[in-house]
């Protein structure tokens, strides 16, 4: 095994969590190559993205029917948000370990394949549970009031499995992407992404808005709830399918010296101190979302419950108002808001990309033919970047929710929640496709500072060939993309933890009861319920809240274009620094020889060139190295 001194230098400059993190990774190596079938670039892009069509197929259901289900269930507006801190609660925990986890995977099915599959089999079992928790709670107990507990607690322990999982699935499926696209692929790799997250919402929401039961009986379930129940899990199953039928993934090969045990402490410890350490760039895009999602968390999950109860409110005849099963009606209704949506979502996803600059336009020349040349030079001379057209997005989604408290028909309702499938549209391809591209950056730098120093090593122990097919130069590393994905989702449930509270709060000032139009078991008098009717509508305080948070979101986007205007612009995270401006060398290198001692176990026979003076020796030339980059340094 070869651990060159240049190898050492680069993680010393690197510094942190990243540089110890490049330490064992530049001590394995890969076999094989990450691939995808396809004869286009088109369908190899559609094929690895896949997967994505029933994840937000699937999120689209719970999203849309288990609020509702939830109110008919009887439980209150208050007590309804806290059951959703299952979904930051579930992110902030899952998608970071899932993600170091995953980095270090070695099987042969690949890092992120085996954690799709398996946990797209849990999500299906708890949806099952999910949707027949009132017969499964009828077959425990014959007593109406304890078949009602259970039957609420059957369905919210069912929504936190299917969010745990769930979101083990998605962090899965954000990362393979990123391993498998080059750095030049990530920005049209994150557009894909958008298109399929938009095409998933879309089919979802439309088979939402058709009346199942009649038309398939009681094929899937005797319910609207249920059938979309089943046709969700069997969406899930099959797109996850084919893409891990597609995609090939290289393995991970370590040596026998980098077999160190992964344990919880160890995970918290790598996230905690990789988030404390991040890069200027990938800091500010963590910033974005954590400002965006404070107003997109409401918008998500409450606005088919929006849209449903204006209708109720407004417009809907009285027949409809004395519905048995005001659950299907109030669903179809925010289904077809929520159908605009995902159709403006899906048509800015696939023509928004046409109109903006693609972050690697500077690496190739555009040949158009003569009579056009002048034309396409002038229109790609004004296209914005995509910086600023996020921005317009969350003032676009500013503008449109101030008004939420003022809708008072469907028409409105449906309005305002449409047009925000553009700066939706943004959201879900921007994040991804800056990260994407910092986090291949990152590992590149140190790749390269590895290579260019490599003739100046010293080798401490035997050197052993690399497999045929290791790390090619154009491919995409993305060694530690499961924990920056995992990080950047941190940040993204962060602010639903924000929202959870400032919704509970809201609905037990505005709205203390059931709600009115849903709740089976309301025992309030028609006088008492016209009351709280007649009151401003809860959700869309939340949504105006919302609005005022993507100010934030807008003023953070441009802090990030503001980096990427810098000549010099600091990708990897700098060196810590005391009080006197000296860097703190001493830390550093004793973190990066524990980390080394850690994964380089002295063997029994070995001799003391190989132990405490191979230590010195590294210890050495980091200093050294450090020294010649800080010449005026005293001593």
């Amino acid at each position: 095994m070869l651990l060159s001194l240049g190898s050492a230098y680069s993680t010393v400059r690197v510094g942190g969590i990243l540089g110890q993190l490049i330490v064992y990774f530049n001590m394995v190596h890969w076999r094989g190559e990450s691939s995808v079938k396809g004869s286009t670039e088109s369908m190899r892009m559609a094929l690895l993205t896949f997967s994505l069509v029933g994840l937000q197929f699937t999120w689209g259901i719970e999203m849309t029917y288990c609020t509702p289900y939830l109110l008919a269930l009887g439980l209150s507006k208050s007590h309804t948000s806290l059951v959703w801190i299952a979904g930051p609660i579930s992110g902030l925990i899952m998608q970071p370990t899932i993600g170091v986890i995953a980095d270090r995977s070695t099987s042969k099915y690949g890092r992120r394949r085996p954690f799709m599959v398996v946990g797209s089999l849990v999500v299906v079992l708890c949806l099952i549970c999910l949707g027949w928790a009132k017969d499964i709670a009828s077959l425990i107990f014959e007593d109406p009031d304890k078949k009602k507990s259970m039957t609420i607690f059957l369905a919210v322990l069912a929504i936190y499995g299917v969010d745990f999982a769930i979101n083990a699935v998605q962090a899965s499926c954000r990362a393979l992407i990123v391993d498998t696209l080059p750095i030049n692929k990530q920005q049209l790799g994150s557009a894909w992404c958008s298109r399929m997250v938009s095409s998933g919402h879309l089919i979802g929401y439309a088979i939402g808005t058709l009346d199942l039961v009649t038309i398939f009986g009681t094929s899937f379930g005797d319910s609207q709830f249920k059938q979309l129940i089943t046709i969700a899990a069997i969406a899930l199953l099959f797109t996850i399918s084919v893409t891990s039928w597609a995609v090939t993934e290289k393995v991970l090969v370590p040596s026998k010296n980098t077999d160190v045990p992964i344990n919880f402490v160890r995970i918290i410890t790598t996230v905690y101190r990789a988030t404390a350490s991040l890069p200027p760039r990938i800091q500010a895009i963590c910033n974005i979302q954590l400002w965006s999602w404070i107003g997109w968390f409401p918008f998500h999950f409450y606005s088919t419950t929006f849209v449903g109860e204006i209708y109720f409110r407004y417009d809907a005849p009285n027949e409809v108002k004395t519905s048995p099963d005001a659950l299907g009606d109030i669903g179809r209704r925010g289904s077809l808001a929520l159908v605009i949506f995902s159709l403006v979502n899906l048509i800015g996803a696939l023509l928004m990309p046409h109109f903006i600059k693609s972050l690697d336009q500077e690496s190739f020349t555009h040949r158009p033919p003569a009579a056009i040349a002048g034309i396409l030079e002038k229109f790609n001379k004004n296209k914005p970047d995509l910086l600023t057209a996020w921005t317009c997005g969350h003032i676009l989604f500013t503008c449109t929710m101030v008004f939420a408290p003022f809708a008072h028909s469907f028409r409105t309702a449906t309005f305002l929640v449409g047009i925000c499938g553009l700066s939706w549209s943004l959201s879900s391809w921007a994040p991804g496709s800056y990260l994407g591209m910092e986090v291949n950056r990152l590992s590149s730098q140190s790749h390269h500072s590895s290579s260019h120093l490599q003739s100046q090593s010293i080798q401490l122990e035997k050197s052993h060939s690399l497999e045929k097919g290791d790390r090619e130069s154009n491919q995409s590393q993305g060694e530690v993309s499961g924990l920056y994905f995992g990080i950047l989702n941190i940040y993204t449930t962060i602010p639903q933890f924000i929202g959870t509270f400032i919704s509970m709060i809201v609905f037990a000032i505005l709205e203390p009861g059931k709600s009115q139009e849903l709740s089976q078991y309301s025992n309030e008098s028609p006088t008492q319920q016209q009351t709280q009717k007649q009151g401003p509508n809860a959700i869309s305080v939340c949504l105006l809240i919302g609005a005022g948070s993507m100010v934030g979101a807008a003023f953070a986007t441009q802090k990030l274009k503001r980096l990427y205007q810098l000549p010099d612009a600091p990708t990897r995270p700098s060196a810590p620094r005391n009080e006197k401006g000296t860097n703190q060398l001493s830390a550093n290198l004793i973190s990066n020889l524990l980390v080394y001692t850690l994964i380089q176990p002295a063997k029994t026979n070995s001799s003391p060139s190989s132990g405490a003076g191979v230590i010195a020796q590294y210890a050495l030339h980091i200093w050294d190295s450090q020294e010649e980059s800080h010449p005026n340094r005293s001593r």
